[in-house]
Formats: structure tokens, C-alpha cells, sequence
């Protein structure tokens, strides 16, 4: 399944996809990745791994509507049947959901739909919960509103703060996002207006699950 990545940051969800789909746990086919940012990271992880890459920077477009249309275009170009945002620190617009609606997938840092938007993890601790996790979830038009697909938890531990609490969130995201690619290139999971989710395997389930299932 040929697949486009966006990424703001420094890219370790693009990596983790990207060395899972090498030693053969995701079988998705990446074409290529785009960021908004010229200085990302993930620039640099995709092209270690011979990606195309594009940069659709906010500043270099008069508006935000012009932006969006720039954006969709680039990712067009790349010829993709899915789309993941891996990192993507954009609300993704309406050219892109015209193009790609149904079958965009985010990774979010929260239990959703409980904290959604801007910094989860510190929302997390605000609340005052103990557990949090994160999110794998169709794009729609909402903020971290579209369907979910998967969902891996940590534990909100005494002396947490947001930077401790986001890399326990990250080690999780870094497994289950590359598995819910996987498990829709290989048709586990069928994307469109009748969502279908077909994970019935112990490993399939035990990305779900922190800690790991042993």
C-alpha cells in the first residue's frame, strides 16, 4: 500500500515506520514524506531511507487557504493510497480531506477522546489522571475527532512531568503505530465510510498493551 508520511519534528515515528516496513513488521510501500517545516528531522530520517521529501511551509504561502491547497498538491504528487500523519503539528484542511478523507490516520498523545488538541500529555497531568496513552485515529474534520483505530496506555507515575510523560507515550507510539499500518496495508483494518476492524490476533493485540504482553 503506497503510503505518504507527514511530519513536523525531528521524526521518530516517520523512523519507527520506516525500520519496521525495512525488517519486514509493516508492509506498507512508503512513497515518500512531506513536512512543514524546512528544519524537521524527519526530513533527514526520510531520506536516510532513499524517500522523496517535500517542505510546504506555512510562511512561504500568502494564506492559510493557499497553504492547504499547496499541501494536498505535494502529497498528490506522492501517489498515496493511505496517508499518515507521524508527527504532523498541522490541523490538515479541507483540500486534503477532499483528497484524502477516509484515508488519513493520525497519532495522538492521549487517551481520546480525553484531551485532545495541543500538548496531551500536559493536559494529562493538569487532570490529575493516572493513566494516559496514545491514539492511533482516522483524520477527519473535527480536532482528534475521527474514528479510532487503536490504543496503547502508560501509567501516569508520581514525579511525572510533561517531558517524562511524553517519552513513555512515545515508546508506545513507536510501536503502535507502525503495527495499525500494517494492519491496514494487509487488510486487518479496511479504511472508508464502513469502517471494518479485523485485529483478532495475540500479536496484533499486543501492540496494544503497555507493558508488552509476554
Amino acid at each position: 500500500m503506497r503510503t505518504v508520511l507527514l511530519a513536523s519534528g525531528r521524526g521518530s515515528n516517520v523512523r519507527s515506520i520506516l525500520d519496521a516496513v525495512r525488517v519486514g513488521r509493516c508492509h506498507a510501500k512508503p512513497t515518500g514524506l512531506v513536512s512543514d517545516r524546512p528544519g524537521a528531522g524527519a526530513l533527514d530520517v526520510a531520506r536516510e531511507h532513499g524517500l522523496p521529501v517535500r517542505v510546504v511551509a506555512r510562511e512561504d504561502h500568502p494564506t492559510r487557504g493557499a497553504w492547504d491547497e499547496a499541501l494536498a498538491a505535494a502529497v498528490a504528487e506522492l501517489d498515496p493510497e493511505l496517508v499518515v500523519l507521524a508527527g504532523f503539528m498541522r490541523i490538515v484542511g479541507a483540500p486534503m480531506l477532499e483528497r484524502f478523507g477516509g484515508r488519513t490516520i493520525n497519532v495522538h498523545p492521549s487517551l481520546l477522546p480525553a484531551f485532545p488538541g495541543k500538548d496531551g500529555p500536559a493536559q494529562a497531568l493538569a487532570a490529575g489522571v493516572r493513566l494516559s496513552g496514545c491514539t492511533v485515529h482516522v483524520v477527519d474534520e473535527g480536532v482528534d475527532t475521527g474514528p479510532i483505530l487503536a490504543q496503547g496506555a502508560v501509567p501516569v507515575l508520581v514525579g511525572d512531568d510533561v517531558a517524562s510523560l511524553h517519552a513513555r507515550i512515545q515508546t508506545v507510539e513507536h510501536r503502535l503505530l507502525p503495527a495499525v499500518v500494517d494492519w491496514i496495508a494487509t487488510g486487518h483494518v479496511k479504511l472508508g465510510p464502513d469502517l471494518v476492524l479485523r485485529v483478532a490476533t495475540p500479536d496484533h493485540m499486543s501492540a496494544l498493551v503497555y507493558p508488552p504482553l509476554t
